[in-house]
């Protein structure tokens, strides 16, 4: 994890006046530019970090000239922001010269990701591979890694580049340029069986998952992220039943899921669905039969419809849907809990009935089935009644489900939507102001400009409060599991960070549960629906992208788009190389890694405790506090 993460070492200033500009995105770009410009390093490096943040090629000119800063940071955090921006610049020369190897690995990645297929830029990151510094060699192996994901016009990779690729695999043992030299090699289309067979003798169980990947081949392997990996790309109805016993979690559920899809003889998937203890199982292994014949999972559906687990009926309504059991979806689509409903309603007098609904989820599903409904104009009046209580009730993070009944009210074209869509013009989200122009100019034949074009800026933690989280940690406690203790990147992503802490400090975390897993992905929690959709703040979050990597227990910010947060986090499996500078990280874990694997859907956060370095709690004179930390450090 450590060469991934070794930017953060330099601590970037957390200013409060350039986070405040930061936080107003294109209205304080102005003063980012200026303190660019000005001969403070510390507020250049801010000022660069922000500058990238805000994802404006027009800013490009601004941090071109902190490339040759007598300050490596904040060269660092140039080539960094220009990283962020995606745009073209050549950084050869001055490759040539840099003799600091973190911002050499910066300038390589920097130029790996410009939106521009270029030769000789994959010629620089490929040289780049023979770096005599391993933290520049890793930046090269992740230039040339992003070079290639990101690349649009299929360009065949240089015969050079994949010999590069092949020698640098051979020659470098790290865990962390091993998994980016693969990831490169894949994105090129390169199955190279050599440095594949090689990984799959690799010593961590992160390089070996990826040659399986890679080579779609089964291996006999101890660790379970390698045997999952193998039990998806190669899994038998042996190679199924014998992962059942000694591994557990994501490993059993993968092994219950291949004797189901594979209809394996002599299983015992239907005794598991009515008799195992872990409710988890039960709802595998029912959706398992389904997948394998759908026939065989109809009987067991009546005795599983009452289970008291609201997961377990989720499961026992995406199964009716396939086997057309329309009395079983019926009930269902009333179930209490939104979550079953969601999975159920099918009919329109289904949707109508849960508009009245307060869950997100629930509404956008509503919505989503009443697309296409002959009977839609009838349905306007609690389309409209719901949308409107939405819009009066001011929560940004409710915006798919408005997005959705805004949709569905406009493909109904009369004059009582006509005004429904004017007044949406002027929305409080630019994205909903952007739809009923869209609308409207498609029935007006003219166009129609949005009156809100840019998200309302939200506060912030006051600055003292974020100062006070520099070198804070937290406790995460799982019910039934252990605590995982992760430390908070209060440097990198100060307004996360500050807006994390006041949520788990009011107890807004305690009781709510990890609601989506992907096994060699990530999990992730914190809604008070249990779903995407229902958010834990009230206003969108902004995100704080950049130099921390998603690697393996790190904590980030799960977002549908850009500054779209909702308090909701997620935990990182693997290292996701893929999904940096695109969330927001905000914290790396020091000790827990056992308890975050264990991690099952509907396991439940108990508590998360904030431990400052030097905690209020611990301070003299301090009142006692339910959320104070048991020790002080």
């Amino acid at each position: 994890m450590w060469l991934l993460l070794l930017p953060l070492l330099a601590q970037v200033p957390t200013d409060p006046a350039l986070l405040d500009a930061e936080h107003a995105r294109r209205q304080g770009a102005p003063a980012l530019r200026a303190a660019a410009a000005g001969g403070d390093p510390p507020a250049q490096q801010g000022a660069a970090r922000a500058l990238g943040r805000l994802e404006d090629p027009a800013n490009a000119g601004a941090l071109m000239p902190l490339l040759s800063s007598t300050s490596a940071p904040v060269r660092r955090a140039a080539a960094g922001a220009l990283a962020q921006l995606r745009v073209s610049h050549d950084f050869s020369a001055l490759l040539r010269t840099e003799r600091d190897p973190t911002v050499r690995a910066s300038m390589y990645e920097a130029a790996g990701r410009t939106r521009e297929r270029s030769g000789a830029v994959e010629a620089m990151l490929a040289t780049g591979l023979t770096d005599a510094d391993p933290t520049a060699r890793a930046g090269a192996a992740r230039g040339l890694e992003s070079f290639m994901r990101l690349d649009t016009t299929k360009t065949p990779v240089q015969p050079a580049t994949v010999a590069a690729l092949h020698a640098a695999f051979t020659a470098n043992t790290g865990r962390d340029i091993r998994q980016l030299l693969l990831l490169a090699m894949s994105a090129g289309g390169d199955r190279d069986s050599a440095a594949l067979t090689a990984a799959l003798r690799d010593t961590s169980a992160l390089v070996r998952r990826l040659a399986v990947m890679g080579l779609r081949t089964w291996v006999d392997d101890p660790s379970p992220m390698v045997r999952y990996e193998a039990l998806r790309v190669a899994g038998t109805c042996e190679r199924a039943e014998q992962s059942l016993a000694g591994f557990g979690g994501h490993v059993t559920l993968a092994a219950i899921q291949v004797l189901g899809v594979k209809r394996c003889a002599g299983t015992s998937l239907r005794q598991r669905v009515t008799g195992d203890a872990d409710w988890r199982i039960r709802a595998q292994a029912l959706e398992a039969i389904a997948a394998g014949d759908a026939a065989a999972a109809a009987p067991l559906l009546a005795g599983m419809s009452n289970d008291p687990v609201w997961q377990v009926r989720a499961a026992v309504a995406r199964v009716a849907r396939i086997v057309k059991d329309t009395a079983a979806l019926a009930r269902l689509a009333r179930d209490t809990a939104p979550n079953v409903a969601i999975e159920a309603i099918t009919t329109s007098e289904d949707a109508v009935g849960v508009l009245r609904s307060e869950h997100a989820g629930l509404l956008l599903a509503a919505a989503e089935r009443l697309k296409g409904a002959p009977d839609l104009r009838a349905r306007l009046p609690r389309l409209v009644g719901t949308f409107n209580r939405l819009t009066a009730d001011g929560t940004m993070t409710l915006r798919d489900a408005r997005v959705a009944i805004l949709t569905r009210i406009g493909e109904v074209a009369d004059t009582s939507t006509n005004a429904v869509l004017r007044d949406a013009l002027y929305d409080r989200d630019p994205a909903i102001a952007t739809l009923a122009a869209r609308i409207l100019s498609a029935r007006m034949g003219t166009t129609v400009s949005p009156g809100t074009t840019q998200l309302p800026i939200p506060p912030i933690p006051p600055a003292n409060f974020i100062r006070a989280l520099q070198g804070a940690s937290a406790r995460i406690t799982m019910r039934g599991l252990g605590t995982m203790t992760v430390d908070l990147l209060t440097d990198e992503a100060p307004v996360t960070v500050g807006v994390f802490a006041q949520l788990a400090e009011s107890g807004q975390y305690d009781g709510l549960t990890f609601h989506r897993i992907v096994p060699n992905f990530v999990i992730q929690g914190g809604s008070p629906g249990a779903d995407e959709y229902d958010g834990r703040t009230r206003e969108f979050m902004r995100d704080e992208v950049g130099f921390a990597r998603n690697a393996r227990g790190t904590i980030g910010i799960s977002t549908r788009g850009r500054d779209t947060g909702d308090g909701q986090i997620y935990f990182n499996l693997v290292d996701n190389v893929r999904l940096d500078r695109d969330y927001t990280v905000m914290a790396t874990m020091r000790r827990g890694l056992d308890v975050m694997d264990s991690i099952q859907a509907g396991d439940v956060i108990e508590r998360i405790e904030i431990v400052r370095a030097t905690s209020p709690a611990c301070r003299p004179g301090a009142r006692p506090s339910r959320r104070a930390s048991p020790s002080c450090r």
